[in-house]
Protein backbone atom coordinates (compact mmCIF):
# COMPACT_ATOMS: atom_id res chain seq x y z
CA UNK A 1 0.00 0.00 0.00
CA UNK A 2 1.79 2.97 -1.19
CA UNK A 3 -0.23 5.06 1.51
CA UNK A 4 1.87 3.85 4.50
CA UNK A 5 5.44 5.30 2.24
CA UNK A 6 8.02 6.47 5.19
CA UNK A 7 5.79 4.96 8.11
CA UNK A 8 7.47 3.36 11.46
CA UNK A 9 8.20 -0.39 11.04
CA UNK A 10 6.67 -0.69 8.09
CA UNK A 11 9.32 -0.20 5.23
CA UNK A 12 10.07 -4.31 5.57
CA UNK A 13 9.28 -6.91 8.09
CA UNK A 14 12.69 -7.47 9.43
CA UNK A 15 12.46 -4.50 12.03
CA UNK A 16 9.31 -6.09 13.31
CA UNK A 17 10.62 -9.56 13.16
CA UNK A 18 13.98 -8.65 14.99
CA UNK A 19 11.84 -7.13 18.02
CA UNK A 20 9.66 -10.35 18.26
CA UNK A 21 12.64 -12.48 18.24
CA UNK A 22 14.66 -10.15 21.03
CA UNK A 23 11.14 -10.89 22.71
CA UNK A 24 11.44 -15.12 22.86
CA UNK A 25 14.96 -14.86 23.65
CA UNK A 26 14.49 -12.61 26.66
CA UNK A 27 11.25 -14.18 28.12
CA UNK A 28 12.09 -17.83 27.39
CA UNK A 29 16.30 -17.84 27.98
CA UNK A 30 17.75 -14.11 29.64
CA UNK A 31 15.48 -12.80 31.22
CA UNK A 32 14.90 -15.71 33.31
CA UNK A 33 18.85 -15.85 33.83
CA UNK A 34 19.16 -12.78 35.01
CA UNK A 35 16.47 -13.05 37.80
CA UNK A 36 17.40 -16.24 39.06
CA UNK A 37 19.31 -15.26 41.88
CA UNK A 38 17.29 -11.81 42.09
CA UNK A 39 14.11 -10.92 44.24
CA UNK A 40 10.96 -10.73 42.27
CA UNK A 41 10.55 -6.91 41.43
CA UNK A 42 7.20 -4.90 43.15
CA UNK A 43 5.85 -3.60 40.00
CA UNK A 44 1.94 -3.06 41.28
CA UNK A 45 2.00 0.71 40.53
CA UNK A 46 3.74 0.47 37.06
CA UNK A 47 1.62 -2.39 36.31
CA UNK A 48 -1.60 -0.42 37.28
CA UNK A 49 -0.18 2.38 35.07
CA UNK A 50 0.47 0.00 32.38
CA UNK A 51 -3.22 -2.14 32.71
CA UNK A 52 -5.34 1.36 32.76
CA UNK A 53 -3.23 2.69 30.02
CA UNK A 54 -4.22 -0.26 27.86
CA UNK A 55 -7.85 -0.44 28.61
CA UNK A 56 -7.64 3.75 27.44
CA UNK A 57 -6.02 2.87 24.34
CA UNK A 58 -8.51 -0.27 23.42
CA UNK A 59 -11.36 2.03 23.83
CA UNK A 60 -9.68 4.66 21.82
CA UNK A 61 -9.06 1.87 18.82
CA UNK A 62 -12.24 0.84 19.32
CA UNK A 63 -14.00 4.28 18.24
CA UNK A 64 -11.52 4.67 15.53
CA UNK A 65 -12.26 1.14 14.13
CA UNK A 66 -16.06 2.63 14.38
CA UNK A 67 -15.66 5.83 12.86
CA UNK A 68 -13.50 4.05 10.46
CA UNK A 69 -15.93 1.86 8.67
CA UNK A 70 -17.29 -0.77 11.02
CA UNK A 71 -20.38 2.18 12.16
CA UNK A 72 -20.03 3.96 9.30
CA UNK A 73 -20.56 2.01 6.04
CA UNK A 74 -19.28 -1.52 6.72
CA UNK A 75 -22.26 -4.26 5.82
CA UNK A 76 -20.20 -6.94 7.73
CA UNK A 77 -20.23 -9.02 5.08
CA UNK A 78 -18.08 -8.65 1.90
CA UNK A 79 -16.23 -5.61 2.73
CA UNK A 80 -12.93 -4.88 0.89
CA UNK A 81 -10.44 -2.74 1.51
CA UNK A 82 -10.36 1.38 0.35
CA UNK A 83 -7.17 2.07 -1.34
CA UNK A 84 -8.64 5.71 -1.97
CA UNK A 85 -6.86 9.34 0.11
CA UNK A 86 -10.16 9.98 1.45
CA UNK A 87 -10.53 11.22 4.82
CA UNK A 88 -12.18 7.63 6.04
CA UNK A 89 -10.04 5.45 3.90
CA UNK A 90 -6.84 7.04 5.59
CA UNK A 91 -8.18 6.80 9.25
CA UNK A 92 -8.76 3.33 8.34
CA UNK A 93 -5.00 3.02 7.50
CA UNK A 94 -3.69 5.03 10.69
CA UNK A 95 -6.03 3.01 13.34
CA UNK A 96 -4.63 -0.42 11.25
CA UNK A 97 -1.06 0.25 11.85
CA UNK A 98 -1.62 2.24 15.61
CA UNK A 99 -3.41 -1.47 16.36
CA UNK A 100 -0.14 -3.21 15.06
CA UNK A 101 2.31 -0.65 16.74
CA UNK A 102 -0.30 -1.68 20.43
CA UNK A 103 0.84 -4.92 20.00
CA UNK A 104 4.74 -4.33 20.41
CA UNK A 105 3.30 -2.45 23.87
CA UNK A 106 1.19 -5.57 25.15
CA UNK A 107 4.80 -7.79 24.66
CA UNK A 108 5.07 -5.93 28.46
CA UNK A 109 2.62 -8.66 29.64
CA UNK A 110 5.55 -10.93 29.48
CA UNK A 111 8.11 -9.20 30.30
CA UNK A 112 6.39 -8.26 33.64
CA UNK A 113 5.93 -11.79 34.36
CA UNK A 114 9.75 -12.51 34.06
CA UNK A 115 11.01 -9.46 36.73
CA UNK A 116 8.26 -10.78 38.98
CA UNK A 117 9.78 -14.53 38.55
CA UNK A 118 6.21 -16.02 37.62
CA UNK A 119 7.72 -17.73 34.79
CA UNK A 120 4.95 -20.35 34.68
CA UNK A 121 2.58 -17.63 33.09
CA UNK A 122 5.54 -17.67 30.10
CA UNK A 123 3.72 -20.53 28.38
CA UNK A 124 3.87 -21.90 24.93
CA UNK A 125 0.54 -20.31 23.86
CA UNK A 126 1.14 -16.69 25.45
CA UNK A 127 4.42 -16.69 23.89
CA UNK A 128 3.13 -17.80 20.51
CA UNK A 129 -0.30 -15.22 20.77
CA UNK A 130 2.74 -12.10 21.55
CA UNK A 131 4.58 -13.55 19.07
CA UNK A 132 2.41 -13.71 15.77
CA UNK A 133 -0.08 -11.25 16.54
CA UNK A 134 2.46 -8.39 15.43
CA UNK A 135 4.35 -10.29 12.89
CA UNK A 136 1.12 -11.38 10.44
CA UNK A 137 -0.15 -7.60 10.80
CA UNK A 138 2.51 -5.87 9.97
CA UNK A 139 1.61 -7.97 6.58
CA UNK A 140 -1.88 -6.78 7.47
CA UNK A 141 -1.40 -3.21 7.72
CA UNK A 142 1.51 -3.22 4.73
CA UNK A 143 -0.83 -4.84 1.97
CA UNK A 144 -4.66 -4.62 2.99
CA UNK A 145 -5.53 -2.13 6.23
CA UNK A 146 -9.07 -2.26 5.70
CA UNK A 147 -12.18 -4.05 4.96
CA UNK A 148 -13.39 -7.26 6.77
CA UNK A 149 -10.14 -8.45 7.66
CA UNK A 150 -10.22 -5.63 10.33
CA UNK A 151 -13.22 -7.25 11.99
CA UNK A 152 -11.28 -9.02 14.55
CA UNK A 153 -8.88 -6.41 15.60
CA UNK A 154 -12.37 -4.55 16.92
CA UNK A 155 -13.55 -7.39 18.68
CA UNK A 156 -10.20 -7.73 20.44
CA UNK A 157 -10.15 -4.17 21.09
CA UNK A 158 -13.66 -4.48 22.83
CA UNK A 159 -12.54 -7.76 24.56
CA UNK A 160 -9.17 -5.84 25.87
CA UNK A 161 -11.22 -3.48 27.59
CA UNK A 162 -12.59 -5.79 29.72
CA UNK A 163 -9.46 -8.49 30.16
CA UNK A 164 -6.85 -4.86 31.19
CA UNK A 165 -9.82 -3.16 32.99
CA UNK A 166 -9.63 -6.87 35.26
CA UNK A 167 -5.83 -7.37 35.07
CA UNK A 168 -5.59 -2.90 36.60
CA UNK A 169 -8.23 -3.90 39.37
CA UNK A 170 -6.10 -6.95 40.30
CA UNK A 171 -3.17 -4.72 40.24
CA UNK A 172 -4.27 -2.59 43.19
CA UNK A 173 -3.90 -4.72 45.71
CA UNK A 174 -6.33 -7.68 47.71
CA UNK A 175 -8.35 -4.84 49.11
CA UNK A 176 -10.29 -3.99 45.60
CA UNK A 177 -10.46 -7.69 44.42
CA UNK A 178 -13.71 -7.93 45.91
CA UNK A 179 -14.59 -6.25 42.96
CA UNK A 180 -14.25 -8.85 40.65
CA UNK A 181 -16.91 -10.99 41.12
CA UNK A 182 -17.08 -11.04 37.26
CA UNK A 183 -14.24 -12.62 36.33
CA UNK A 184 -15.69 -15.86 35.54
CA UNK A 185 -17.51 -14.25 32.73
CA UNK A 186 -14.32 -13.48 30.99
CA UNK A 187 -13.96 -16.82 29.51
CA UNK A 188 -17.67 -16.90 28.27
CA UNK A 189 -16.51 -13.07 26.43
CA UNK A 190 -13.56 -15.05 24.83
CA UNK A 191 -15.36 -17.64 23.50
CA UNK A 192 -18.10 -15.14 22.06
CA UNK A 193 -15.10 -13.44 20.34
CA UNK A 194 -13.40 -16.08 18.57
CA UNK A 195 -16.97 -17.65 17.86
CA UNK A 196 -17.74 -14.43 15.89
CA UNK A 197 -14.48 -14.26 14.39
CA UNK A 198 -14.74 -17.85 12.79
CA UNK A 199 -18.09 -17.43 12.20
CA UNK A 200 -17.29 -13.73 10.15
CA UNK A 201 -14.59 -14.40 8.34
CA UNK A 202 -15.79 -18.11 7.49
CA UNK A 203 -18.30 -15.93 5.46
CA UNK A 204 -15.95 -15.77 2.62
CA UNK A 205 -16.31 -19.45 1.87
CA UNK A 206 -20.08 -18.99 1.16
CA UNK A 207 -20.47 -15.47 -0.81
CA UNK A 208 -20.53 -15.40 -4.13
CA UNK A 209 -17.50 -13.56 -5.80
CA UNK A 210 -16.55 -11.64 -3.39
CA UNK A 211 -13.29 -9.52 -4.71
CA UNK A 212 -11.58 -8.67 -1.07
CA UNK A 213 -8.00 -8.86 -2.48
CA UNK A 214 -6.13 -10.68 -0.35
CA UNK A 215 -8.23 -13.95 0.56
CA UNK A 216 -5.16 -15.85 2.25
CA UNK A 217 -5.30 -13.18 5.16
CA UNK A 218 -9.15 -14.15 5.56
CA UNK A 219 -7.96 -17.80 5.89
CA UNK A 220 -5.10 -17.00 8.19
CA UNK A 221 -7.76 -15.10 10.60
CA UNK A 222 -9.91 -17.72 10.18
CA UNK A 223 -7.39 -20.69 11.34
CA UNK A 224 -6.38 -18.30 14.38
CA UNK A 225 -9.51 -17.56 15.65
CA UNK A 226 -10.84 -21.48 15.31
CA UNK A 227 -7.57 -22.42 16.74
CA UNK A 228 -8.31 -20.36 20.15
CA UNK A 229 -11.49 -21.26 19.88
CA UNK A 230 -10.97 -24.56 20.78
CA UNK A 231 -8.32 -24.34 23.03
CA UNK A 232 -11.32 -22.06 24.91
CA UNK A 233 -13.75 -24.81 24.83
CA UNK A 234 -11.13 -27.26 26.31
CA UNK A 235 -10.25 -25.47 29.27
CA UNK A 236 -14.10 -24.36 29.29
CA UNK A 237 -14.98 -28.65 29.68
CA UNK A 238 -12.93 -29.32 31.76
CA UNK A 239 -13.11 -25.89 34.09
CA UNK A 240 -17.05 -26.80 34.51
CA UNK A 241 -18.36 -29.23 32.67
CA UNK A 242 -16.22 -31.70 33.97
CA UNK A 243 -16.30 -30.34 36.82
CA UNK A 244 -12.50 -29.99 37.92
CA UNK A 245 -11.74 -27.75 40.38
CA UNK A 246 -10.09 -24.54 39.31
CA UNK A 247 -7.09 -22.86 41.38
CA UNK A 248 -8.17 -21.63 44.80
CA UNK A 249 -7.51 -18.12 43.36
CA UNK A 250 -9.04 -18.73 40.22
CA UNK A 251 -12.36 -19.63 42.05
CA UNK A 252 -12.03 -16.47 44.31
CA UNK A 253 -11.73 -14.59 41.11
CA UNK A 254 -8.03 -13.55 41.22
CA UNK A 255 -5.89 -14.47 38.71
CA UNK A 256 -2.54 -16.18 40.30
CA UNK A 257 0.22 -14.22 38.62
CA UNK A 258 -1.41 -10.64 39.60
Amino acid sequence: DPRLEGWPLMSSPFPTTFIIGTYIYFVTSLGPKLMENKKPFELRQIMAFYNFGVVALSLYMTYEFLMSGWATGYSFRCDIVDYSRSPTALRMVRICWLYYFSKFIELLDTIFFVLRKKNNQVTFLHVFHHSIMPWTWWFGVKFAPGGLGTFHALLNCIVHVVMYTYYGICSLGPAYHKYLWWKKYMTTIQLVQFIMVTGHIGQIYIMDDCPYQYPIFMFIIWLYGFMFLLLFLHFWYHAYTKGKRLPKMAKNGIRKDQ
